[in-house]
């Protein structure tokens, strides 16, 4: 057997890793029984269990995230079902590397002894060296395991997948990740973390195992005596964020008040502290893109308007110069002043950026997702998909949100300027959205 490098290594069932090995090293599986998260493949009824239990395998890729179980799942196939085990890595290996282990493969074929060839990182090799893979699967010399994170019908050869069953690994769930936490638990002992912190470490992972063992293993280092709460285990975990410069402190305060005055909508406060601001020597073009941000902040689609103004005298400005152009930022400054209010799309987006960091990289469900080639489509991408545009009123009321989360509310019109006639729209489309569910 060789390792990732080429070099020669003892086969994976004799395999011990050290006391002072990674974690994650320590705690992979021994069988695939072990495996987590993957039972769709492993299990009796997965691809993988019922080629194992028929004690015959054919040449697979191996697709899924970071972190999910590949390259344990391809030690372990060669194990179960009595085959030669031999690794290369497309990062570290070339043309001479691939030589050596066809040749080592067919040795080893002429004396009875079939080889499982697994190649890491598969989609960095380029097309030619892909397609030299082909006469050794083709001929049985080996039975090649890929493992890669990227969509294998962009990456890959159609004359390599034609010769492979392509298998999806899942991102690992909350159970699966708690599962891995359990193992080090039962090694290292009890984690230094509240309940709630468990939960936190566990969704910052995204689904990556060996990331959530590697934290895990940060914390046992640390020979922590008192359980951190989320708080105390983000400011943990996160690199500290640089000091800001604070040299300027009248300029910042200066910016401050104006955006809280033109909040507030008080429009002589407003163009106070914007013309203290350009009296003093302020750059305009810093003031046009604050305004460009209080419109988008403070009144979004309270009024539509407000963003085209402020890019308007923005561009005045540029046009004009001082001092001529200035009177456009305080045409735009008066105009945000007067304007209905409303942090709608700020809190929406607050909301939607937490809610994608917390979820991570979960699937879109599979009937919206374009099915960009054969492999997309035999998987089921685009199925069942209803084109709005062909419903009686324009609208499907389909589930657009995957599987795992419920429907989610970021945005919430206010009763304010146009946004009233935005919340009229949002509620006539959930009517139609309840009515269409029943």
């Amino acid at each position: 057997m060789t390792d990732l490098f080429g070099q020669d290594a003892p086969e994976p069932s004799l395999t011990a890793a050290a006391a002072d090995a990674p974690l994650a090293d320590r705690l992979r599986p021994a069988t695939l029984a072990e495996v987590v998260g993957q039972e769709h493949l492993t299990g009796p009824e997965g691809a993988i269990g019922r080629m194992v239990a028929a004690g015959r395998l054919s040449s697979m890729i191996l697709w899924g995230p970071p972190g999910t179980g590949k390259t344990s799942i391809a030690r372990l196939l060669a194990d179960a079902v009595g085959m030669r085990f031999a690794a290369i890595s497309a990062v570290f290996s070339g043309v001479a590397d691939l030589k050596k282990a066809f040749a080592e493969a067919e040795k080893f074929a002429g004396a009875g002894r079939k080889t499982l060839l697994f190649v890491d990182e598969i989609h960095r090799f380029n097309r030619a060296q892909q397609d030299g893979f082909l006469p050794f699967v083709e001929r049985g010399v080996v039975t090649l395991v890929g493992a890669t994170t990227e969509n294998p019908s962009f990456a890959l050869n159609a004359a390599l997948l034609s010769r492979a069953q392509v298998l999806v690994l899942n991102r690992l769930d909350e159970r699966a990740l708690a599962a891995l936490l359990a193992k080090a638990e039962g090694l290292e002992g009890p984690l230094p973390l509240t309940p709630e912190a468990r939960t936190a470490l566990i969704a910052q992972a995204d689904g990556d195992g060996r990331f959530v063992l590697g934290q895990a293993e940060t914390l046992y280092a640390a020979g922590l005596t008192e359980p951190l709460d989320p708080q105390a285990l983000g400011a943990f975990l996160q690199r500290r964020v640089a000091v800001y410069d604070k040299d300027r402190d009248g300029h910042y305060n200066l910016i401050s008040a104006l955006h809280k005055a033109v909040r507030g909508s008080d429009p002589q406060a407003a163009l106070y502290y914007l013309a203290r601001m350009l009296t003093a020597g302020e750059e305009p073009l810093f003031l046009a893109r604050r305004l460009v941000r209080m419109a988008v902040e403070d009144i979004g689609l309270a009024d539509p308007h407000a963003l085209p103004q402020c890019m308007a005298a923005m561009e005045a400005y540029r046009f004009l110069g001082s001092p001529e152009g200035e009177l456009a930022l305080v045409q735009a400054c008066l105009y945000l002043a007067t304007a209905p209010k409303s942090n709608a799309a700020y809190l929406a987006q607050k909301a939607a950026w937490k809610s994608a960091k917390d979820t991570g990289s979960l699937m879109p469900p599979m009937n919206i997702v374009n099915p960009a080639t054969g492999l997309m489509e035999s998987l089921g991408y685009g199925k069942g998909y209803t084109y709005d545009h062909d419903t009686p009123d324009g609208f499907s009321g389909d589930d657009y949100w995957p599987e795992e989360m419920e429907r989610q509310v970021f945005y919430t019109p206010v009763e304010r300027g146009f946004e009233r006639e935005v919340k009229k729209r949002l509620e006539y489309w959930d009517k139609l959205r309840s009515e269409r569910q029943q």
